[in-house]
């Protein structure tokens, strides 16, 4: 949010909402250093890459991820729950170095 000074959000509670949840989504802030996020689609192919670092935030909302860290790194992940453990997800190779594109 960006909001004015003096803006008000009035105070407010949330109502009990039956959500059902299908896939994970998940926002990473990058609190410090520098991480290379590697994308890939539903199908286990290599995308593209980008770099994110200190200050950043991203969305991951579908396909599959991957991530190298390029600097030591401390990242605050926020997702649904209850995480299910292996359940959870399904893993596969990473591509090469030689591989990556970085947009």
């Amino acid at each position: 949010m960006n909001r004015p000074k003096d803006y008000i959000i009035p105070p407010h509670r949330h109502n009990i909402v039956p959500r059902e949840v299908h896939l994970t989504q998940e926002v990473l802030y990058i609190k410090s250093g520098k991480v290379r996020v590697d994308f890939y689609d539903n199908e286990q192919n290599y995308v593209q890459s980008t770099i994110v670092e200190k200050g950043d935030v991203i969305l991951l909302s579908d396909g599959g991820h991957g991530f190298k860290m390029l600097e030591a790194s401390e990242i605050i992940e926020v997702k649904q729950g209850p995480y299910c453990g292996e359940r959870d997800k399904v893993r596969f190779d990473t591509v090469k170095e030689e591989q990556i594109l970085l947009k």
